[in-house]
């Protein structure tokens, strides 16, 4: 898969190229490229932005300058999305579907934002981390590049995601390794069983009982089984 990130600042992507991406560029899983917007300034002081008509706080990207930087990549298949705090609010399901495109283009914003012209000519998708506000998109493209990439085949192991949080609709169950006492706490039993079908089955009780006590919003979207909704009542019973 292929990221073209559009920014102002390249070199904060430096540490995301490191751990599982950096083995996954390394075997070509993915490929990242950095972009600097400023490259493209016509001003010989490299300025890419200026005050906004009408007046107003800040300064704003210009859209020449950001429409060069584009027009310099193979964009044609691309799925260009622009890191705003007005976008949809990314999640597991947005992160799922854009693992299958072959090709994103990711421009970060900075200072009041972009002009909108250049937004309306190139942007497919808007997108937010949260309902707040930093001082540029770089942040939140390296959000979104960690948690698509992930789900890029070959990335990881299929096992590796199969049972993360939010995968199944779910917060997932806790995991222990050695020792196998710390601090007098014991692993739970079941662990050590090696039956694995019931293994299976406590996993998916304590994942239940996440869910319940951390985000019990989401229950509400998951297609639970009867045996799902017979551990939640008895659950709900003890707690």
């Amino acid at each position: 898969m292929k990221f073209d990130i559009l920014t102002l600042f390249p070199e904060m992507f430096e540490p995301i190229k490191q751990s599982i991406i950096g083995r996954a560029i390394k075997s070509n899983k993915l490929e990242i490229n950095l972009i600097n917007i400023r490259d493209f300034s016509k001003d010989k002081h490299k300025h890419v932005d200026d005050t906004p008509y009408g007046g107003g706080a800040g300064m704003l990207i210009k859209p020449d300058v950001v429409y060069d930087a584009y027009k310099s990549l193979d964009y044609k298949s691309a799925k260009v999305i622009y890191l705003s705090p007005q976008g949809k609010t990314l999640n597991q399901k947005m992160v799922e579907s854009l693992s299958k495109e072959e090709h994103l283009i990711l421009l970060c914003g900075h200072y009041e934002g972009i002009d909108q012209r250049v937004l309306d000519e190139i942007v497919d998708e808007e997108i937010s981390i949260g309902d707040y506000v930093l001082t540029g998109g770089e942040l939140p493209a390296m959000v979104l590049l960690e948690s698509v990439s992930r789900y890029v085949n070959g990335v990881l192991a299929n096992d590796s995601v199969k049972d993360e949080s939010f995968s199944n609709g779910l917060l997932e169950y806790p995991q222990y390794t050695k020792p196998e006492v710390f601090k007098n706490i014991p692993v739970p039993n079941i662990l050590l069983s090696g039956h694995h079908s019931n293994i299976d089955k406590w996993r998916r009780k304590q994942s239940l009982k996440n869910t319940l006590e951390k985000r019990p919003d989401l229950l509400e979207k998951v297609n639970l089984t009867e045996e799902d909704k017979k551990i939640l009542r008895e659950l709900k019973i003890k707690g």
